[in-house]
């Protein structure tokens, strides 16, 4: 939690090891000490009440945390160390996000459509309203129909069709949905299900979180940028003028229904948008995954479906991970914002739908790694491997001219990392893999990157 007094600093290692010890530096900070990983770290935080934290290992490692008034569990499944030839897209993998009552699945596999039951397990009375776009809807409504009430006619399923792209994720758009709930006389007992990409899922959560204050919902993510992040975690909102996501709630899915064929169809354009994401997730945690991309980019590009297999998993157990231990981002979860509050900046000045979000976020996270160089955290080598892996990935490595000091100034400003008027940032730190959530830099670094990359 950040303070005026204290700016809030989060350092974070790859990934957790299976045994821990809590050090209490004085009254108000703990450091989460992780022994046996590969180089000391340590998870830094402030909290206004005393914390027990415990790790077990009973096959999955668990994080317990107990405050005064209140008792979080959180655990996930370990990332593990495995090959594209381990993972067949053609067997459903099973992810599971842990949040105590409200955990829930992600599938991920090849044909999971053609598997009724996957969806039906999740749906919540006789009422279904499919969430879905223009493009999306011609390619899969009628199968994610036919799942929905296949040997269950019970089941009445009702749709609603909204235009496709960023610049409609507003409230007006949103709207069109609880338009169609109300005129369908949906009740509590409806599960509504979001069909398409991120924009869909993030309408769609939040049209479930507001519609008679909350309804069961359930994601079918259609793009790699949906698959490996934003279809997991519950985060769900619109995008205001002013910025981008600035309205919505967390509220998490009855499960995430991945299926890797719906990856077919989609454009290179929006392919390589979802790779800005799951090269983030090596270089803020998992070094070992960052390697692997590097070394089957061009796999993953040519849409090889062991690959993609592999790298969608390995993102969802990462996300998963940090999900489970830090649901509404006090800290931790910030952590997956690399090069978003950049990134964001860039959507939201040069107007949203004009640059995908990926491809700001490639942007962004090359001026997060600028940044992170100008203040002597990292060294030359992981600034060029970055260059380098999103080149492969055919995707920006510097914003639009367009973009000025002023404008990135003027909407990071109102980003959601502000707290008390100062701006955190998601910066690499040391070895490749660690990363820090902090408002504690010098603020030249800053105002060099914005110089260097954009226009005064």
């Amino acid at each position: 939690m950040a303070s005026s007094a204290n700016p809030f600093s989060l350092s974070l290692p790859s990934k957790l090891a299976p045994n821990s010890s809590l050090h209490r530096a004085n009254s108000s900070e703990f450091f989460l000490r992780f022994q046996n990983s590969p180089a000391p770290s340590s998870l830094r935080s402030s909290f206004v009440s005393p914390v027990k934290i415990e790790l077990n290992r009973v096959g999955v490692s668990a994080l317990k945390a107990s405050r005064i008034g209140s008792r979080i569990s959180a655990s996930s499944t370990p990332v593990m160390d495995q090959s594209p030839s381990q993972t067949t897209s053609r067997v459903p993998t099973v992810v599971e996000v842990d949040l105590g009552n409200r955990s829930y699945p992600i599938y991920i596999g090849s044909g999971l459509l053609q598997q009724p039951e996957l969806l039906q397990r999740h749906v919540h009375g006789k009422r279904v309203l499919v969430v879905t776009n223009t493009t999306v809807a011609a390619l899969y409504l009628d199968k994610v129909v036919e799942a929905l009430t296949h040997g269950n006619p019970n089941i009445s399923v009702e749709s609603v069709i909204l235009p496709d792209g960023e610049k409609y994720k507003d409230m007006d758009t949103l709207m069109k949905v609880f338009d169609k709930a109300i005129e369908s006389r949906l009740d509590r007992r409806c599960t509504f299900v979001a069909l398409g990409g991120g924009v869909i899922g993030d309408m769609c959560g939040f049209a479930a979180a507001a519609f008679l204050r909350g309804v069961n919902f359930i994601q079918i993510p259609t793009t790699v940028m949906a698959q490996v992040d934003s279809s997991v975690g519950g985060k769900t909102g619109i995008n205001h003028p002013l910025g981008k996501n600035l309205i919505g709630a967390f509220y998490q899915p009855q499960c995430v229904l991945i299926d890797t064929d719906t990856l077919n169809t989609l454009p290179d354009r929006e392919l390589a948008s979802g790779f800005a994401e799951v090269i983030k997730y090596g270089l803020i945690r998992d070094a070992k995954f960052f390697e692997w991309q590097e070394k089957n980019m061009q796999a993953l590009m040519a849409r090889d479906p062991d690959a993609l297999a592999y790298a969608i998993k390995r993102s969802c157990e990462n996300k998963a991970e940090v999900v489970s231990l830090d649901e509404k981002e006090s800290g931790l979860r910030a952590t997956l914002n690399l090069g978003h509050t950049f990134g964001h900046a860039i959507e939201t000045g040069v107007g949203y739908g004009e640059w995908l979000h990926g491809e700001a976020v490639a942007a962004g996270m090359v001026m997060a790694v600028d940044m992170s160089y100008r203040l002597g955290w990292i060294d030359d080598s992981i600034v060029k491997r970055v260059h380098s892996i999103l080149k492969q990935a055919k995707l920006p490595i510097a914003p639009p001219e367009i973009m000025t000091v002023e404008m990135f100034n003027s909407v990071m400003a109102v980003d959601k990392k502000v707290a008390d008027g100062l701006l955190r940032l998601i910066l690499l730190k040391g070895p490749l893999g660690d990363c820090v959530f902090t408002g504690d830099y010098d603020r030249k670094a800053l105002d060099e990157t914005l110089r260097a990359f954009a226009n005064c």
